[in-house]
């Protein structure tokens, strides 16, 4: 009984601390939180155990890889291996800039890859800078020759950046390097409020590492960016220009390629209104510029207009190149690039001759005045009556004659009836002439006065950088077609819109025409053997119009606007003077007065007139005789 009292006890006893344990076990066991805590623990060191494989195992390959990629460039470049081993060889840039221009330059090719002109907009709805060089469109290369046989583009290395400040310039040296001491540089200089940066490319210490034998050839090329309203007419006048033979200079022709010019001294890659200029001190050689149109269709082709190229030949002088040259990147503006003295402002079309010195002397500082002062829209009205007003004198000159000729109309044509011998007929019409004091080539030689004037205008608003993107009236750009009606077709040489100021030229044109085409034809009788003046008068009343319509239609509504006024004004001014200032029964009396003096001598002019009629009526009287 007490053995089995004790074995029952036992078991009790054994349950109760089994019981308790398995409560304590309860009570102390984690919780959820505790669990996720300790799992995300031991997940954490298995990827950090991992990630330290990885990065033993990176080190490792690339260490190997180093080694290849120093063997092939070793193999590529040659001793220029040496600057792919430097820190500065990472795709990295470095930018300069100033008030005006904004100049992004890359550590690979050490060439500037992008060019920002801090004052003027881009054709962009959203307003943006306008970039002359953005997106790779541009490009500069040092083509050298190593003495191991290797060919080294600079456009492929990296140069060593080094950016410092020399009395308020910033200045940018790129270093390409083949050794400590061994370099070529491409050194920036940026001035404060300039668009034009100094831009030296020397060498050192590579003359025991540079095949010297044949120069190294510069490459700069540039895909120029559409810039304006019209692809079209911004590509007319793109073009390169460069300066020659010790300052002569010249354009490329656009359906020329290639061209290779001797002892170039600049290149220019013009846009119409922005332009790219690299300059230098040491004349190239003989330059390589090529072009090539890139608007084949001016509905499809609208990012660039032209492709332009440079190959300019850089000599070595005692084994090193040493050139002094610089950039320009910023407006095409006469008055900037004259201020250089350096023969810039030709790349500025204002024409040959006198046309050019009209433009430099008289239209270039008189428009400039006056668009100091008011709008440039009233600018060129104000303009325009100033230069007709500074004309009215030759167009009282003009006008004036055509009266003579019309008050002597009534006897020359009894001179035609009553004389059928051509050669006598032209010598009696001579000696009235003579009598009455009447030149009859003086209404000529004021209209021909008035054509360079009118000539330099056309190259004058074209090129007037100061009315880009400035509106007047209903034309939101005087440098472009002011557009007041879009067509839903292109109609060939005309468009694929309507503007309006040529078609108020063109009627100002036709009423002008029509007013003075009368007293034209009163005035020159009718020749023998001659064409008829009269017929082609009437004709060019209507032509005259159609063609201010047609070729007008694209141009810039600054010249359109000029055109305008002038018309308007030589309009008002020759009403004037026909109902104000000319009086016919005065030349009337005053013809009759010469009469009864002297004759003078006969012109020269008359006089050669008079000897040519007799040679050609010898020689007719000739032929008929055979």
């Amino acid at each position: 009984m007490e053995q089995k009292k004790l074995d029952l006890n036992s078991i009790i006893g054994f349950a109760l601390i089994f019981g308790i344990m398995m409560w304590i076990m309860y009570q102390n066991q984690p919780t959820q939180a505790e669990i996720n805590a300790e799992k995300a623990k031991k997940e954490q060191a298995a990827k950090a155990k991992e990630q330290s494989q990885k990065t033993v195992a990176a080190t490792t390959i690339a260490t190997a890889d180093s080694t290849k990629v120093s063997v092939a460039m070793q193999a590529t470049l040659g001793s220029f291996a040496y600057s792919a081993s430097l820190p500065s060889a990472k795709n990295e840039f470095t930018t300069i800039e100033n008030e005006l221009v904004t100049l992004k330059i890359a550590n690979k090719g050490g060439y500037i890859v992008d060019a920002t002109l801090k004052k003027y907009k881009s054709i962009d709805k959203d307003g943006k800078l306008v970039q002359l060089i953005k997106d790779n469109n541009a490009g500069l290369n040092i083509a050298l020759q190593t003495k191991e046989g290797k060919t080294v583009n600079t456009k492929d290395v990296f140069f060593e950046p080094t950016l410092t400040k020399v009395d308020g310039n910033q200045v940018l040296s790129m270093k390409l390097k083949a050794g400590e001491n061994q370099f070529l540089e491409y050194k920036y200089v940026l001035k404060a409020n300039d668009y034009m940066l100094d831009f030296d490319v020397r060498s050192h210490g590579l003359a025991s590492v540079l095949n010297t034998s044949n120069a190294a050839n510069l490459e700069w090329n540039l895909k120029t960016f559409r810039n304006e309203k019209s692809v079209a007419y911004e590509n007319r006048y793109t073009e390169v220009i460069y300066e020659h033979d010790g300052g002569k200079d010249n354009y490329l022709n656009q359906s020329k390629e290639e061209e290779e010019i001797e002892d170039v001294t600049y290149v220019a890659f013009k846009q119409h209104f922005f332009t790219s200029i690299l300059l230098t001190d040491t004349p190239f050689k003989t330059a390589k510029l090529a072009t090539d149109n890139l608007v084949k269709d001016v509905k499809v082709d609208t990012v660039y207009t032209k492709d332009f190229k440079a190959t300019l030949p850089l000599a070595f002088k005692n084994g090193e190149i040493d050139y002094k040259m610089n950039w320009f990147y910023g407006p095409s503006d006469y008055k900037i690039l004259n201020s250089y003295d350096k023969n810039l402002d030709e790349i500025i079309p204002l024409g040959w001759g006198i046309f050019g010195w009209i433009n430099k002397f008289i239209f270039v500082p008189l428009f400039g005045f006056l668009s100091k002062y008011i709008s440039y829209g009233i600018a060129i009205i104000l303009f325009t009556i100033l230069i007709k007003l500074a004309m009215a004198p030759i167009t009282y000159k003009s006008f004036l004659s055509q009266a003579k000729m019309k008050v002597l109309r009534p006897e020359l044509n009894e001179l035609n009836e009553k004389f059928k011998d051509p050669v006598k007929r032209q010598q009696e019409t001579m000696k009235l002439y003579n009598k009455a004091g009447v030149n009859p080539m003086a209404g000529c030689i004021p209209a021909l006065i008035q054509l360079p004037f009118m000539y330099a205008s056309f190259q004058f608003f074209p090129s007037a950088l100061q009315l880009r993107q400035e509106g007047f009236l209903w034309a939101k750009d005087l440098s472009s077609y002011d557009s007041v009606l879009k067509l839903p077709f292109n109609i060939p040489l005309y468009g694929d819109h309507v503007s309006l100021f040529p078609i108020l030229a063109a009627i100002a044109i036709f009423f002008y025409m029509k007013y003075t085409t009368g007293d034209q034809q009163m005035a020159a009788p009718q020749q023998e053997g001659m064409p008829d003046m009269s017929k082609i008068m009437k004709m060019m009343i209507y032509i005259s119009p159609v063609m201010m319509l047609i070729f007008f239609n694209n141009y810039g509504s600054g010249l359109s606007l000029y055109n305008l006024f002038s018309n308007i004004m030589t309009l008002g001014i020759m009403f004037y003077i026909k109902n104000y200032v000319v009086n016919e029964e005065k030349i009337h009396a005053q013809i009759q007065e010469n009469k009864l003096k002297e004759p003078k001598k006969p012109s020269k002019f008359q006089q050669k007139l008079q000897e040519a009629m007799e040679q050609a009526e010898a020689q007719k009287k000739a032929k008929g005789n055979k």
